[in-house]
């Protein structure tokens, strides 16, 4: 079960506080206000203004994506920090903006690392220029190698594992795992972990980007898996989306879920969905802009040199009216 996990690193985690873009923009967050505050009304920082280029692979419309951002922005506003926000799904692309964000002289990088080996050579220029790099979100395993002194995140390995062990618990035995972006590391690592405790796991192979094939597309599995008994999204309007599949496709298979938003959290508490595993993605966001602006200000190396785990966490109908509060908040 999920507590036998590391919640040590999970803990250290904590203490941290709580679209194809090829041009960076500035998010405003970190301007500091006249009165010496910030947007969210603390005091600003007194160090040196920096410029840190935050670099994922979001792709429009994913509000998973919204709510680290919004953790990445209130680190800059209380560490007078210039944040930079760039993105692109494709792995390529992702290399041009860090690559762009080095040109522009920035004094840190934060990056995800879905398809890392896309980003070793421009993360590689990074080190050479003497630029300090985290990683968030995905590529845990392989952070320290392409040159991040730290990782936020989940391992998705675990959180997996933790979802096939529920599952397997509770009597189900022919998954469906959704994957909405072939050879993205962490999501195949997701899938993985189900297997692992639930041999009968089936990996389905979905275009994330195109919310229509990814309904006919697993209304047309729901169809010909007869004993499917559970499908699991592995993003939030992933699984929203494959609510309408089940219906369409007839299908007595329910339905759960990696991260969330306030829509399925919603659908948690009214039983629709049975739970969901949170990364807790502001914690991503905040911690590493912060953890850059502490190696900026002393040199601070957080994390000793290994991950800083914000999940997994299962949210479940008991937990989630909680949780439910802080995501309308969009900080969960």
């Amino acid at each position: 079960m999920i507590k036998k996990f590391e919640w040590r690193k999970v803990a250290a985690g904590l203490v941290l506080v709580p679209m194809l873009a090829l041009a960076a923009c500035s998010s405003g967050g970190g301007r500091p206000q006249e009165d010496g505050g910030n947007a969210e009304g603390g005091q600003v920082a007194e160090t040196e203004r920096m410029k840190i280029a935050l670099i994922t692979h979001a792709s429009g419309g994913d509000t998973f994506w919204d709510i680290v951002r919004k953790g990445a922005e209130e680190a800059a506003a209380k560490d007078n920090v210039e944040l930079l926000y760039t993105s692109d799904p494709e792995g390529g692309r992702q290399a041009q903006l860090i690559e762009q964000a080095i040109d522009q002289g920035v004094d840190g990088i934060a990056v995800t690392l879905a398809t890392p080996d896309a980003l070793k050579s421009a993360l590689q220029k990074a080190t050479e220029a003497g630029i300090p790099v985290v990683s968030l979100n995905a590529g845990e395993g392989v952070s320290a190698e392409l040159g991040a002194f730290t990782h936020f995140g989940s391992n998705e390995q675990l959180a997996g594992e933790a979802v096939g062990e529920r599952l397997a618990a509770d009597g189900y035995e022919h998954p469906i795992c959704v994957i909405q972006q072939q050879g993205h590391v962490g999501l195949e690592a997701r899938c993985a972990g189900v297997k692992a405790k639930v041999p009968g796991t089936e990996i389905l192979y979905v275009n994330g980007q195109d919310m229509t094939a990814v309904a006919s597309t697993a209304t047309a599995k729901l169809q010909a898996t007869s004993d499917a008994d559970v499908i699991i999204g592995l993003g939030a309007p992933i699984t929203l989306t494959l609510l309408d599949s089940i219906k369409d496709a007839g299908s007595e298979a329910k339905a759960a879920s990696f991260d969330m938003n306030a829509e399925l959290a919603q659908k948690i508490v009214d039983g629709e969905v049975l739970f969901t595993v949170d990364q807790q993605p502001w914690l991503q966001g905040y911690g590493s802009i912060d953890a850059l602006w502490q190696a900026k200000r002393g040199g601070f190396k957080i994390g000793g040199g290994q991950p800083v785990l914000t999940g997994p966490a299962i949210v479940d109908q008991e937990s989630a009216p909680d949780v439910l509060k802080f995501a309308e908040q969009g900080v969960r």
